[in-house]
């Protein structure tokens, strides 16, 4: 698992200032950005080896990043993480790509 890249796209600052170190002491290289508009080009530059996307971004929002990711044929594992949580959300989500949902 050493080495394995992981971009956190979530623009809540202090779970981000938390999962980062986490994730870092797990052996995970961790890049995070704070808007969904700046999510592309980093996973196109970075190629991260799983993305955790949250859905309510300023730019961009995390399902539009996602479809847009698919779109493009990346495959990318995208891991939401985030707020909104109603069963109808998880499941657009999950038809638009995403790889798991979770609640924060």
């Amino acid at each position: 698992m050493a080495g394995e890249q992981v971009l956190i796209v979530d623009d809540e600052k202090p779970l981000v200032d938390v999962l980062v170190p986490f994730l870092e002491r797990a052996g995970f290289s961790v890049e995070s950005v704070l808007r969904g508009d700046v999510a592309l080009p980093c996973i196109s530059k970075m190629r991260p080896d799983v993305v955790e996307l949250d859905v309510l971004l300023p730019g961009l929002d995390g399902r539009e990043v996602c479809r847009r990711l698919r779109a493009g044929g990346d495959q990318t594992p995208v891991i939401m993480l985030t707020q909104v949580g109603g069963p109808r959300e998880r499941a657009m989500s999950l038809e638009e790509g995403a790889d798991d949902y979770l609640n924060k």
